[in-house]
């Protein structure tokens, strides 16, 4: 929306939103800010005509990614940052973002490149005692202590450093913007004007933005469109695993996974990550499975844990930690419907372990597994992983990568296998091919349940455990 003026065309928008309005008005209708409505020059004349080129004259050779140094990262970035490249970097407050940028600028600058890591956040003698704690600090890392925009895109055109991380993009703020740090308008006119610097000067630029678990604050959700990748750093604060995933990359595929454990030294990248998820495992605790699931195109072995008691309030109790809530529930209603185990006079509560998040349907076997073992009180059969989609008639369905997921388990001792009908023969692993859930409940090792009588479902007894009514 515009309006005239005598000194010209101007836009009214929210300085806190984005939104625009038609008029100025004290509260902004689509945010509810008071006060936010601000003046944007409009363009009023008529920009010259580009030059269009062929397509098919164009250099398709891809520009050379320059390796960070950290494995686990340069995996998921496809080799590395490259130059001229915005990076966004995202996740909750404290997850370790600042840590891991960190360590990559000491990595390259280290190997002869120079570096500028633009502090928005912290003081330069903070960045220092915290780069000695994370090991050697090369002379070529430079920091730059500042929030002003402006400063910052001069410094970066002056120095021409190879990477640059500017840490965080909301603290850092246009003073000729009439928002407060931090905003949507305020991010975005940072990112619009470092992506014109990193294509100027052809310096990669990484920007470490904060989100919360809905992705509710100003940042990455508005600035994912302006960039060249966007990387998402997911961990339980209260665990040391941390995993690295590209939302969006433009120079390669976004389907890796980088893993890092969190320790005094920083990032340390996860050599053997199923072994650490199942090393420590109690193999015959009833509520337990062991599931093969695929990260990106790394086989993961993770351990899903069910817990089973009386209801302690009015309502019966559905908890899910790194698992999908909504497939729970529909695994709970299938055992229902399908098997007769009621679960409707009890607590529920499913977990994966050591910290792991589970999100694609190929866990819903191991998740129903844990829960039959958990309302029977009786371990899953010892040696054994699942790994099947189970569909709402009680079926169980093929999930793809399949050899690649009966591979690592067998390399890591693995003696059993159940998985969706046909099973593939593997070599180390016998392999049992199951139709339907009550069918892998059986290879299982598990209860059978009557599913033909209707009248007796499954149902806790006085000390939380199964019994017939």
């Amino acid at each position: 929306m515009t309006r005239t003026r005598a000194e010209g065309r101007v836009l009214l928008r929210c300085g806190e939103c984005g939104a625009a309005a038609a008029k100025w008005v004290g509260q902004c209708a689509a945010c509810g800010a008071w006060g936010s409505l601000v003046e944007t020059a409009a363009p009023g004349a008529v920009a010259p005509p580009g030059e269009a080129v062929a397509l098919a004259d164009i250099d398709p050779a891809p520009v050379a990614a320059r390796p960070t140094g950290v494995d686990e990262l340069d995996r998921v970035l496809g080799g590395g940052l490259v130059p001229g490249s915005v990076t966004l970097l995202g996740g909750e407050p404290g997850i370790g973002k600042s840590t891991l940028v960190l360590q990559a600028l000491a990595a390259m600058a280290s190997h002869g490149g120079r570096c500028l890591l633009v502090a928005a956040e912290e003081s330069a003698p903070q960045v220092r005692v915290r780069a000695a704690r994370l090991g050697r600090v090369p002379d070529d890392l430079l920091v730059l202590a500042e929030t002003s925009l402006p400063v910052v895109a001069t410094t970066i055109a002056l120095l021409r450093p190879a990477v640059c991380v500017v840490d965080s993009i909301q603290t850092v703020a246009d003073p000729s913007v009439a928002s407060s740090a931090g905003s949507v308008a305020q991010v975005r006119d940072a990112a619009q004007v470092l992506t014109r610097v990193a294509k100027e000067t052809g310096a990669a630029i990484v920007l470490v933005g904060h989100v919360t678990k809905d992705g509710s604050l100003a940042g990455p959700r508005a600035l994912e469109h302006l960039v060249d990748t966007v990387l998402s750093f997911e961990g339980d604060r209260h665990h040391a695993l941390r995993i690295l995933r590209a939302v969006k990359h433009r120079f390669g595929a976004t389907g890796e996974i980088g893993l890092f454990e969190m320790t005094d030294t920083g990032m340390v990248p996860v050599a053997d990550p199923s072994a650490l998820f199942v090393g420590d495992r109690r193999a015959r605790a009833a509520g337990s499975a062991v599931v093969a699931t695929v990260e990106g195109r790394r086989p993961l072995l993770v351990e899903v844990q069910a817990l089973v008691g009386r209801r302690s309030g009015p309502a019966a109790r559905r908890v899910a930690q790194g698992v999908d809530a909504g497939r729970v529930g529909l695994i709970l209603a299938v055992l229902e419907r399908r098997l007769g185990v009621s679960s409707g006079a009890l607590d529920v509560y499913v977990a994966a372990a050591g910290g792991a998040r589970l999100s694609e349907p190929a866990a819903d076997l191991g998740i129903a597994l844990a829960l039959v073992s958990a309302v029977n009180r009786r371990p899953v059969r010892h040696g054994l992983v699942v790994a099947g989609e189970i569909g709402l008639a009680g079926d169980v369905r093929p999930v793809p990568h399949l050899a690649r997921r009966l591979a690592e388990a067998a390399r890591l001792g693995f003696e059993a296998a159940v998985v969706a009908d046909p099973a593939p023969a593997t070599a180390g692993i016998a392999v049992t091919g199951v139709p339907s859930l009550l069918h892998a409940i059986d290879a299982a090792g598990l209860p059978h349940p009557d599913v033909g009588d209707r009248r007796a479902p499954w149902r806790p007894d006085r000390h939380g455990g199964p019994c017939r009514h």
